[in-house]
């Protein structure tokens, strides 16, 4: 009797292991990106941010886009001159705090005479702890985030050539949203995130992509690059890897694993890989 018994726990076990890998094995980039939410250990190397309120010294300012289901918000810097060129700035999974609106003006008075638009994917929900963050990553719908990212290339215009870039949860939504460009999109930059594994979808990317890959990651791990640079060669698409000996979010000045001299050389390449694409 307890023979059988203690055979019927463990082919159930293995039959719930089976189910749990075929799930993830199926579930598509934003949701795959989602599930680590619910893992203690991506929360616990995910620390506070550090408080900060940024002033904006080049005219940056909140505004209103009309979508689909209620307006979406995001932070805007319009470029001095009239230019058909945008950055699309996507969050990490706090939201859209004023850590990334920093980054946006960074890029904004690095790349020039460019429009840059920080999307706020979570609605106006902040995040300040890991378990907040969590749950609000683990909420977010890609149903959703279609209809932010659309409502931003629709006011960027139809003659818009639209550059993405995100970190962490923002760096698959970076690789949605040059997808969803389709045509409109003409560079892609990927900080630590999930890329997108579906060869077909990958077809039809537009543009190239630049991904900056911390090799102590063990989330975006080896495995999924390896993945990703297979996926995009079989899609006949050019995808430029820059790696540094780091770990997660080491881009982030509020994260204690912050490097800032990798920081430095990613943003240095990320500029040369807009301009030479904005040109």
């Amino acid at each position: 009797m307890r023979k059988s018994t203690l055979t019927f726990i463990l082919v159930s076990l293995a039959f719930y292991v089976s189910a749990q890998k075929e799930t993830i094995c199926h579930t598509d980039a934003t949701d795959k990106f989602a599930l680590l939410a619910a893992n203690t250990k991506f929360n616990r190397d995910h620390p506070s941010p550090l408080a900060y309120v940024h002033e904006s010294e080049a005219g940056g300012k909140m505004i209103k886009l009309p979508a689909e289901g209620a307006e979406a918000n995001a932070f805007y810097l319009e470029a001095k001159k009239k230019t058909n060129n945008w950055v699309f700035v996507f969050q990490e999974w706090w939201g859209l705090n004023d850590h990334i609106k920093r980054e946006a003006e960074n890029l904004y008075n690095e790349l020039g005479n460019v429009n840059v638009l920080a999307l706020d994917m979570y609605d106006g929900k902040l995040a300040t702890d890991p378990p907040t963050a969590g749950k609000y990553m683990q909420e977010f719908k890609k149903e959703r985030g279609e209809q932010i990212v659309k409502s931003a290339i629709a006011f960027a215009g139809t003659k818009a050539k639209i550059g993405t870039i995100g970190w962490c949860f923002g760096g698959g939504q970076s690789m949605q949203a040059s997808l969803l460009a389709a045509k409109q999109a003409v560079a892609c930059v990927i900080y630590y995130g999930q890329p997108e594994e579906n060869l077909e979808k990958l077809k039809t990317l537009n543009c190239d992509v630049l991904n900056i890959w911390p090799t102590q990651d063990q989330w975006i791990n080896k495995s999924v690059i390896d993945k990703f640079e297979a996926n995009m060669k079989l899609a006949g698409k050019k995808l430029t890897v820059k790696s540094y000996d780091a770990d997660h979010a080491f881009a982030n000045p509020s994260n204690p694993k912050y490097n800032k001299e990798y920081t430095a050389d990613a943003f240095n390449h990320t500029i040369a890989f807009f301009k030479e694409r904005f040109k």
